[in-house]
């Protein structure tokens, strides 16, 4: 129900449907014949957190429980933070207009860095004390989970939970635990002691830090219990997995406006720079009649016209074309497309190709990494430019005129020549479209270049790498640029400011989350929108503290050095990370998990299983 005081401002404010609740299929409970309620939190805004597939299956997972309740709370912009406290109302739930400090939990999805400042925000405008150990009393617990997890160290000042890994599971264990200390009457401490027994739960106030004089650090010592290492939960089965069958409609348009349905976890390709990769190790593939059944179930109960079939690399999906064979009898004449987000440019065939336009063309991307052959080995991205420019010159056969690349700078040992060779690429391709007799008449092509910088992220092999400056980067893009001669090429590219605040948070230790709590009371928040940034603020902040924030993105690292997520395991080895961090320097590829088991470790993980064939063992 929404807060009846803020009914009078919602003329006020823009999009006036993110803050109302009562969507379609949003889930209403009596609050009074529930034991646990759980406000999940998405630290940006209702178009961004409603695109979100993580958000949509948690918050189905606790509902399906009779003793929970779960509602979503997203960050209000602007304006209508500003009528919140003019008025006095406090960050609030959607499906009840209940208060956000009444609830027992609050969840956050962290996917990116640079929300942390909306974490902060939303904790305060709901009154909850930013600081777990200023916190009383058994509830509200504040947990954490999503990509972010594998070092929540800038945060952990922060956060009485945190959940590592996949969070069908593990979500359900820990709210079970929490009623039996509820029923006790436990204190905080009493019922965070027993969590961190959980495989898959770290509670950062249960862990000790000390740094050597060089600011390294020294050493990482559990307490009261929790385990030296904290491994991620990883869902062994995913057809047996819990998935929703229906997903809440929004009033207003998102960033996603459509329905998602995974076809598998993992991946099979190794990209040294990717961390999502390996993260999200061992590879789990769902079965083609659970992937249609869901999608099915899904445009059922939501009308949606479009239905994205999302993993990491959708085309590496073992079952797509007997998926899509299945899929397509039903789906072209409802008039509803499926849409492959992620595709690779070495294995997409002519056939599906053509079941994709069947209803309508969306825009196809690829995602080449570097402009040369010898970075792309450097980075093990394991296509050839003749790949790109055969796929390309298909997608144009198949009446396609809009291809987007993705590219990176800053990738180790990267020259001039690499930065030369993105512009050539994007030109080959633009020449690959007038140059097929085959293309649509009458039409023109646009190939966008999307530039991002490489942060190099825990649990991978650039784990130790330098990160440019932003000033570098500055200079690498416009050296780009100049190297663009045709206009039907368009090139966007990342801010390097925000690129390097994701860098020192991704890279960073507990030192940072005074930074992060000075920086928000100075009135940063949604720090990934260019026009909310104020770098300049951060970088005062780190000069109040001391802090070099070139400390943590700068300098390479080496093997031997305790990283700030030394005691998280994801369950690919440090050995692996090293092996491939070397074979990066020699220019030295590692065939793709199907081609040939690197021996990555993450199969052993949680007793998982990964489902390529374990052969040749490096």
């Amino acid at each position: 129900m929404f807060p009846k005081k803020l009914e009078p401002v919602l003329l006020k404010v823009q999009k006036p449907g993110r803050y109302t609740g009562g969507e379609l299929n949003s889930v209403i409970k009596d609050k009074n014949k529930v034991d646990v309620r759980y406000a999940f939190c998405f630290p940006d805004t209702y178009e961004i957190g409603m695109s979100h597939l993580g958000m949509k299956i948690l918050y189905s997972l606790i509902n399906e429980r009779e003793d929970a309740w779960c509602e979503r709370v997203f960050a209000p912009a602007q304006d209508m933070e500003e009528q919140m406290k003019a008025l006095g109302v406090p960050l609030y739930a959607l499906e009840s207009g209940d208060a956000v400090r009444d609830f027992d939990f609050i969840g956050f999805t962290m996917m990116y860095e640079l929300c942390y400042t909306n974490i902060l925000n939303m904790l305060s405008l709901a009154g909850v004390p930013l600081r777990s150990a200023d916190r009383e009393g058994l509830t509200p617990l504040v947990v954490g989970g999503g990509a972010c997890a594998c070092n929540i160290e800038p945060m952990a000042d922060f956060f009485d939970l945190v959940s590592l890994g996949d969070g069908e599971e593990v979500t359900n264990e820990i709210i079970d635990l929490f009623k039996i200390h509820k029923a006790k009457g436990s204190t905080r401490k009493e019922f965070l002691i027993e969590a961190a027994k959980i495989p898959g739960v770290y509670v950062p106030s249960l862990y000790n830090v000390e740094y050597n004089e060089d600011s390294t650090v020294k050493s990482i010592t559990p307490t009261c219990g929790a385990p030296a290492k904290v491994t991620k939960r990883t869902v062994k089965n995913l057809d047996t997995m819990f998935a929703p069958t229906s997903f809440v409609v929004p009033f207003i348009e998102v960033v996603h406006d459509r329905t998602t349905v995974e076809t598998f976890r993992g991946c099979i390709r190794g990209c040294r720079f990717c961390q999502a990769c390996f993260l999200y190790r061992p590879i789990r593939e769902k079965s083609p009649e659970t992937v249609e059944k869901q999608c099915r179930a899904i445009y059922e109960n939501t009308g949606y016209d479009e239905i994205s079939l999302c993993s990491l690399s959708t085309s590496d999906y073992k079952g797509l074309e007997k998926l899509l064979n299945s899929m397509l009898e039903w789906t072209i004449p409802e008039k509803v497309n499926v849409a492959l987000p992620s595709l690779r440019a070495d294995n997409f065939p002519e056939e599906l190709m053509k079941k994709l336009s069947a209803v309508r063309k969306s825009g196809l991307t690829f995602a080449p990494e570097a402009g040369t052959q010898r970075l792309r080995d450097v980075i093990n991205k394991n296509i050839t430019e003749e790949e790109v420019l055969s796929t390309a010159a298909l997608a144009f056969r198949g009446g396609w005129t809009a291809v987007k690349l993705y590219f990176m700078i800053g990738l180790p040992t990267e020259t001039d020549e690499d930065l030369e060779g993105i512009a050539n690429l994007a030109q080959a391709v633009v020449d690959e479209f007038y140059n097929n007799p085959d293309k649509p008449k009458g039409k023109g092509v646009n190939v966008s270049v999307s530039l991002s910088t490489l942060v190099p992220k825990p649990f991978t092999p650039f784990q130790w790498e330098p990160m440019i400056t932003p000033d570098i980067t500055l200079e690498k893009q416009q050296k780009l640029l100049g190297y663009i001669r045709s206009r039907k090429i368009t090139l966007s590219k990342h801010n390097p400011k925000t690129s390097f605040l994701e860098g020192v948070f991704s890279r960073g230790d507990r030192r940072l989350c005074k930074v992060v709590e000075r920086a928000w009371e100075k009135g940063c928040k949604f720090d990934s929108w260019d026009d909310m940034l104020k770098f300049d603020t951060w970088i005062e902040t780190f000069e109040e503290f001391g802090i070099d924030p070139y400390f943590y993105t700068a300098r390479t690292r080496s093997f031997d050095e305790v990283l700030p997520w030394e005691h998280m395991d994801f369950g690919v080895t440090k050995a692996f990370l090293m092996r491939e961090n070397k074979k990066a320097h020699e220019g030295v590829t590692t065939p793709s998990c199907r081609e040939k088991c690197a021996g990555c470790g993450a199969a052993a993980i949680n007793g998982g299983e990964c489902s390529e064939t374990r052969k040749n063992t490096a």
